[in-house]
């Protein structure tokens, strides 16, 4: 039984224009993200075969495969939600999210500096990737993260709260090879509602990450 299943998008295709093309959050959806889930639970299924006839030689490669196909799976998860037709600007205390700007304001010294260095992470991602705000619970600051092929750049015990998909799938047929374009336009649908929602549960798991008994 399939352990990962293919969440539906909070909107309709056509939600998201003209910032993203319907047809491209379609193919992007019910293709590439469908596609990470069955990548996963079909990973899961060959690592219990290994696990039942204890034969090892592929483990490498099927643990780097789960890693690659359910980091996908939930980067995708959060990127529908972290978007709205209605979103964009900056958050702000009037639209109840004063919390998230404060914190973003802390950790980066203004929301200009941070829009500028989340911007850049996911422009510059080497190869595919993802530009990603992510709550980090050492510091309880935030910091920006780079997630080239749904692998590393990343603090191991950081939540992502905003996540930007830098692959090309998520902007070619609508912007061909103007990433940078495609990652300013992104800000329009920004939903800070759901990020702030993200930051607040991230800031509640106090014993997420243990270093000493």
């Amino acid at each position: 039984m399939a352990i990962y299943t293919l969440p539906e998008l909070p909107y309709d295709y056509a939600a998201l224009q003209p910032v993203i093309d319907a047809k491209i959050i379609e193919l992007h959806h019910d293709k590439h993200h469908a596609a990470y889930v069955k990548g996963a639970n079909d990973t899961l299924e060959q690592l219990a075969e290994a696990r039942d006839k204890d034969q090892w030689g592929a483990v490498n490669g099927l643990e780097k495969n789960l890693a690659f196909h359910l980091s996908g799976h939930i980067l995708h998860s959060i990127y529908w939600q972290n978007m709205t037709g209605e979103g964009g600007g900056e958050p702000l205390d009037k639209d109840g999210v004063g919390e998230l700007a404060d914190a973003i304001a802390e950790s980066f010294g203004s929301f200009a500096k941070f829009k500028a260095q989340l911007s850049k992470a996911s422009a510059t991602t080497q190869g595919s990737g993802w530009g990603v705000l992510a709550y980090e619970p050492l510091s309880g600051k935030l910091i920006v993260e780079q997630v080239y092929d749904h692998q590393g750049n990343v603090g191991q015990g950081s939540t992502p709260i905003l996540v930007f998909d830098a692959w090309e799938h998520a902007f070619y047929l609508q912007y061909k090879n103007q990433k940078v374009d495609f990652i300013e336009a992104m800000w329009q649908v920004v939903n800070w509602q759901d990020v702030a929602k993200r930051y607040a549960a991230a800031k509640e798991r106090v014993n997420a990450l243990l270093l000493a008994p």
